[in-house]
């Protein structure tokens, strides 16, 4: 039953659904790092998520149609998104040390208007004027967030300084998105992000191996491992293949439109684990960027 619904949607519909999921399993990252990230050096965390989340992929594509040997023919495609990744995760932990997990996923929410300036520099995809409306209302909603409704914040510019280092990171996975179009030649997505997850393991275990060496495993509290094996299987393997198929089938800001739901889904996690709310106030803002959403989801015009 279910594998007649899916041969019935279009394959832009199956890279909407991709991005749903994509966006719930990314929020619980959120909410597990702001835990872990107290114990462990964001590359020592990053480092053993990445080879894991690689021997899943690489271990699903083989059984599947195996990975053919001209998905090797020019490696340098795989350390550019990997390394763009690897940024992407290092920083986002390095941030969730100070910043809230939800202020942290309205940092994330900034990254549609980033992936759109990538789509076009890269792929020359053109924003439309509804669109450009929608990621304006996200940006206003992100920003309310970010600065905890403090008018007076907002105005000074008062960035915490966790926003600001996850902000970089945001800025190198809003490249990532279109240089996955650009980059592939063919390779099937999950092919494709196992090459990815191998080159992103290569630099940050290279990158981080002094923080590797350093930690001490045995010592590590349970949350910790937790959070490994969730941002390897669920926020890495699983969204990976979602993210890849979706840019193969979306435009780039639609793509990243979704993450506008992440402050929405982190906010539920929190409550799941036992968390406070943010205050009324400061929820309108996340209720900007569900607006945001459904504005470019209406959108079906962008050229892809």
């Amino acid at each position: 039953m279910a594998s007649d619904v899916s041969a019935g949607m279009t394959p832009a519909l199956k890279g909407h659904l991709a991005m749903l999921c994509f966006s719930g399993l990314v929020a619980g990252s959120f909410a597990l790092g702001s835990m872990a990230a107290q114990h462990i050096a964001p590359a020592a965390l990053n480092a053993p998520r990445f080879l894991l989340a690689a021997v899943i992929l690489g271990t699903g594509a083989m059984l599947g149609r195996g990975i053919p040997r001209r998905t090797w023919s020019a490696p340098w495609r795989y350390l550019l998104l990997g390394g763009a990744m690897g940024l992407y995760f290092v920083m986002m932990f390095e941030g969730l040390k100070t910043a809230a997990p939800v202020s942290a996923a309205a940092v994330f929410t900034l990254t549609p208007i980033m992936a759109g300036i990538a789509g076009y520099l890269l792929l020359r995809q053109i924003t439309t004027p509804r669109m450009a409306v929608a990621l304006g209302v996200g940006a206003m909603g992100a920003l309310w967030v970010i600065f905890r409704a403090d008018v007076s914040a907002l105005m000074a510019f008062e960035v915490g300084r966790g926003e600001a280092i996850y902000f970089f990171g945001c800025a190198a996975h809003a490249v990532y998105t279109p240089l996955v179009r650009r980059l592939n030649r063919g390779e099937r997505p999950v092919v494709f992000s196992f090459g990815t997850m191998l080159g992103a393991a290569l630099l940050v275990t290279a990158a981080g191996w002094g923080d590797l060496r350093a930690t001490d495993w045995s010592s590590l509290p349970a949350i910790v491992w937790i959070t490994i094996v969730y941002t390897a299987v669920f926020a890495t393997a699983i969204t990976f293949v979602c993210l890849q198929y979706a840019s193969l089938n979306l435009p780039s800001a639609k793509v990243m439109a979704y993450t506008y739901l992440t402050p929405t889904w982190v906010t539920l996690w929190q409550t799941a684990l036992g968390h406070p709310l943010p205050q009324p106030v400061v929820l309108m803002g996340v209720g900007l960027t569900v607006v945001a959403l459904v504005l470019l989801l209406k959108d079906e015009e962008c050229r892809v």
